[in-house]
């Protein structure tokens, strides 16, 4: 006599946990290939920093955003970009956004630099840590296609592929900011200059925990920038430096 198959016994399914999408796992093992290529610079002391190369440098400070960011926190880092040059593209974008619409690009080259803040020194201690560029979209807000999140500004990159790289900071800014920037940048006076600076506390590394930013794998998300006008900064530093320190 045959049994009823209604009756038979149906194997359970076993459920597997999703912790994460496919993508998002493919972008972590991404990320931390690039970071296991700097884990060599990364893992150094900050004491060897002044030995190393900008290249060098440029690979602990990514390592270290990534994977030692409370520590490297309380050395207050600051990342510097010195303006040495400035392209403004304007682009019909009707073909690109279906109207009159009207894209403008900001590119800045530029001279990375790393500043610490360590015990016993009154000072920062600042590393150069490589050349590179800034690319801006002039916009009231971010276009469709830049990698950020709402609120996020841009993101910090770097060439991982050909070491000693590039700097690439990719990102947007509002018109006023232009407005109030464009003149400076333009300025030919050589003893003035701009720098766009990064503070610690806007700095963020792009992984899992940190949902707020967004960007290539092993990148650093920017939730805010600054810009700053120096001018004639020879000449004051001079002045300065002729001035008679004294302690109290």
């Amino acid at each position: 006599m045959q049994s009823d198959p209604s009756h038979q016994a149906v194997p359970i399914p076993i459920p597997v946990p999703v912790t994460e999408t496919q993508d998002l796992s493919l972008y972590e093992r991404q990320r931390r290939d690039v970071l296991q290529s700097l884990i060599y610079s990364g893992q150094r002391p900050v004491a060897e920093l002044t030995q190393m190369s900008p290249a060098e440098r440029c690979k602990w400070l990514f390592w270290n955003l990534h994977e030692n960011l409370d520590e490297l926190r309380l050395m207050e880092p600051t990342v510097s970009a010195r303006v040495t040059g400035a392209q403004l593209t304007v682009v019909d974008g009707s073909r690109l956004l279906g109207g009159d619409g009207v894209e403008k690009r900001l590119d800045l080259s530029c001279h990375w630099s790393l500043a610490l803040s360590y015990s016993g020194y009154e000072e920062e201690i600042v590393h150069a840590i490589g050349d590179g560029w800034i690319n801006l979209v002039i916009a009231d807000q971010s276009p469709a296609y830049l990698t950020v999140r709402e609120g996020q500004k841009a993101y910090l990159d770097a060439d991982h592929s050909t070491y000693p790289n590039q700097i690439f900071l990719e990102g947007w800014i509002t018109p006023g900011v232009w407005q109030e920037m464009g003149s400076h940048l333009s300025n030919a006076n050589p003893t003035c200059r701009t720098d766009v600076v990064l503070l610690d506390n806007v700095l963020f590394p792009v992984k899992k925990g940190f949902d707020f930013v967004q960007g290539p794998p092993a990148s650093i998300g920017v939730v805010t920038m600054e810009f700053r006008a120096f001018s004639h900064p020879m000449e004051r530093r001079t002045s300065r430096r002729a001035q008679i320190r004294t302690r109290s």
